[in-house]
This record gives structure tokens, sequence and C-alpha cells, in this order.
């Protein structure tokens, strides 16, 4: 059964780098690997829904952001090592909140309903 698992997550001062990692298993179960699912980021801060951050393809690693974090954040992914990353640099403290990896099969979504997998989140928290 495919699972996602994050980590990275923790403490950061307002303006501070923090990079979330994203291990992903057992795609090969689903009948396909990896690369055939595009991964996103998701999170949710406290009160609000959850909102997409940010995708990337399998095969062409092409990439979108939310305007929200454009040229703040930058992800990236590791077929071989079957991880995804979110680079997060000038964090804000609205940027504070439980972080979600997702995979869906072939075309990046920022709906979540449409996400096949999810991992269980890893909390950011930006605060002075």
């Amino acid at each position: 059964q495919p699972q996602l698992v994050e980590s990275g997550g923790g403490l950061v001062q307002p303006g501070g780098s923090l990079t979330l990692s994203c291990a992903a298993s057992g795609f090969t179960a689903s009948g396909f690997t990896l690369d055939v699912y595009t991964m996103s980021w998701f999170r949710q801060a406290p009160g609000n829904e959850r909102e997409a951050v940010s995708c990337i393809r399998g095969a062409d690693i092409v990439t979108n952001y939310a305007d929200s974090v454009k040229g703040r954040f930058t992800i990236s992914r590791d077929n071989a090592k079957n991880t995804v990353y979110l680079q997060m640099n000038s964090l804000k403290p609205e940027d504070t909140a439980v972080y979600y990896c997702a995979a869906r099969f072939l075309r990046c979504s920022n709906y979540v309903a449409e996400q096949n997998y999810w991992g269980k989140g890893t909390l950011v928290t930006v605060s002075s």
C-alpha cells in the first residue's frame, strides 16, 4: 500500500528557513512507479481549509506554486530516493500550518479531493 511520511517540521523564527521531506514507499503496489505521480505539498492552518502550496510533476519536473509562496518556497523531487522536498525560505508567521504531502496520478491538481494518497502531516510554526 502506498505511503507518504513527512518530516522536517518545527519551530522557526520569522525570516528563517526550513526544509520539509516526504518519503514515499509502496507505490509499485499501485501498478505504477512513483515517477508517474505528481507530488504536492498542501497546508492547513488552524481554522482554515487545506490549501495547495506547490506541485511537481514526475517526468518533466515542471513545478507550480501558490502566489503566497512564489519566490520563497522551492519544491523538488528525487525519484531515485523516492523523496520530495519543500525548501521554505523567508518564512512568515502566516506560513504556520500543518504541511501535508500528497500524490496524484499523472497531473497536478489544487483540489484536495483529487489527490490519491496523503501523508499525515508535519507541523511548521513560524514565531518569534
